[in-house]
Formats: C-alpha cells, sequence, structure tokens
C-alpha cells in the first residue's frame, strides 16, 4: 500500500461528484468496487485540537475538530492516474 492522499471534506466531495459523473453508482457505494476500479478506499480522518488557535469557524466548547478524507491507494499507476486526473481539486483552499 501506498501512502494515502489526505483531501479535505470540501476537496473530497468536488471529487465524489466528478466521480459519481464518469462512474455507475457501484463503485461509490462498494468499497470492493472502488477498490477495483479506482484503486482506492476512502476513509474518514477526525482529528480533534484545543482551542489555543482563533479561528472564526468554531462555535462552542473548549475543543474543536477537523475532518479530512484519506484516500488508502493499493495500486501505484492507478494513484499517478489520480494525481493527475483530480489535481486541480487536491490542496485547493477555497472557501
Amino acid at each position: 500500500m501506498t501512502k494515502p492522499i489526505v483531501l479535505s471534506e470540501k476537496n473530497w466531495l468536488a471529487i465524489y461528484n466528478q466521480i459519481a459523473k464518469e462512474y455507475p453508482p457501484s463503485v461509490l457505494l462498494i468499497r470492493n468496487r472502488m477498490r477495483e476500479v479506482l484503486g482506492f478506499t476512502s476513509r474518514t480522518h477526525e482529528e480533534w485540537f484545543d482551542r489555543d488557535v482563533d479561528r472564526r469557524d468554531v462555535s462552542y466548547g473548549t475543543k474543536y475538530r477537523i475532518t479530512t478524507i484519506h484516500l488508502d491507494f493499493y495500486n501505484e499507476p492507478k494513484r499517478t492516474m489520480f494525481l493527475l486526473k483530480y489535481s486541480e481539486y487536491i490542496g485547493k483552499t477555497n472557501s
């Protein structure tokens, strides 16, 4: 297995919508099909932080969380193709 690609929720949603247009629903809904066709599976990762940093999107409490999507690739050529195809969405920080 190669190093996962880490995406924000917003970036993953944009890529997810593109994949949904190009492939049948079963590719995104069934993990085995996702791995066979696209070469990866997705997982959600939540990390909690103390509220030391002044962030405008934090509402209540002393902690906040950041959710990221990790794409675990099992095929290096498919990972490379994914990076080429969806690079415009990766690392994009528009709000």
